[in-house]
């Protein structure tokens, strides 16, 4: 079952349109890894999909329902959650604040969720009373991804999960994302990391100069020899 399709879009900032025509489709459970070089559009495209860029053409529709162009705040309620790059906590807060804050729009006692966001991230949970301001980068992106998740999504884009990760942590993170797709969390993930990206992911897109290149499963992407050249170091 297709759970998002983002079907020929087209979007940017200003005059400019990054995104030409570009279609990512999303079926329920899968990771989904949107891999290419710097400026090829893919964190655009999840600015797109989530409504903080309005598609100059083209749809996104979420389980049959045409979300396109609604504002972040009621693409949240629809049931999907975003990770950007960059600014993803509040650093004067704790660990608890920021996955409070997550649950922003939750009517009911979410005082379990918050528990099974420590179970997840058993490192959050024993520092849930420290600023996240005092973290390292990777237990911020944890902190980041918990609350990201306080509303139970269908779906969660995140933007660059490993950039600025000392190596040492990147397969920490990668661990993580495994285990949040494993509870049935689809996922679209933007990755530099795109070899380890692709393999996590059951199927792959390649951008380049905002249009779509290539597309196919995770494994066949590893083992295209064009895509091993240009995009994945050899």
């Amino acid at each position: 079952m297709i759970i998002l399709e983002a079907e020929s879009i087209t979007a940017g900032y200003t005059e400019v349109d990054i995104l030409h025509a570009v279609t990512v489709r999303v079926s329920s459970g899968e990771i989904v890894s949107v891999i290419g070089p710097n400026g090829a559009g893919k964190s655009t495209l999840l600015k797109a999909v989530f409504g903080i860029l309005k598609p100059r053409n083209g749809t996104v529709t979420l389980k049959d329902e045409d979300i396109t162009g609604l504002k972040p705040d009621r693409v949240v309620r629809k049931g999907i959650s975003y990770v950007p790059q960059m600014e993803n906590v509040f650093p004067s807060l704790t660990i608890q604040e920021n996955l409070e804050m997550g649950a922003f729009i939750r009517t009911d006692d979410y005082g379990h969720r918050i528990e099974e966001m420590y179970d997840l991230f058993p490192l959050l949970g024993e520092r849930r009373k420290q600023k996240v301001g005092q973290l390292s980068g990777g237990q911020r992106q944890m902190v980041a991804m918990g609350r990201a998740l306080m509303l139970d999504p269908q779906l969660l884009l995140l933007d660059e999960p490993s950039a600025g990760l000392a190596p040492v942590l990147v397969s920490g993170i990668f661990e993580k994302i495994k285990e949040i797709n494993a509870t049935g969390v689809s996922m679209i993930i933007v990755e530099q990391n795109a070899r380890e990206a692709l393999k996590m992911a059951s199927h792959g897109y390649v951008l380049a100069m905002g249009r779509n290149v290539l597309d196919d499963t995770g494994e066949a992407l590893l083992a295209n020899e064009e895509v091993g050249r240009l995009y994945l170091g050899g």
